[in-house]
């Protein structure tokens, strides 16, 4: 377990502690976009290589949608999701509209 030195605790800086805050704050973002967007805990498989297989295409997902928000293709990583998720909807009820017209 690790226990941190207190003395240095109490010599870090409110600036040390910002910088030190907003790494922590971008793990942990990276750590909820990779498990909610890219799906990284979500698979059906017990083979090691099929594992190893999924990890590596939630990495590499979660990669693309980070280089499309650098790039301004995508505003944040949920957008992708959110607008999948939309034409999901829309093409469910263009297919199941009767024909009677109701719609």
């Amino acid at each position: 377990m690790y226990v941190p030195d207190e003395e240095r605790i109490k010599d870090i800086t409110r600036n040390e502690f910002i910088t030190i805050h907003d790494t922590h704050w971008g793990i942990e973002t990276f750590h909820r976009a990779i498990k909610q967007v890219c799906g990284i805990c979500r698979f059906m498989v017990r083979d090691t290589y099929a594992i190893k297989t999924h990890i590596f295409c939630s990495l590499q997902a979660f990669i693309r949608l980070e280089f499309m928000r650098s790039e301004k293709i995508i505003s944040n990583w949920y957008e992708v999701q959110r607008n999948m998720f939309t034409l999901v909807v829309r093409e469910h009820i263009f297919a199941n509209l009767s024909s009677d017209g109701i719609i």
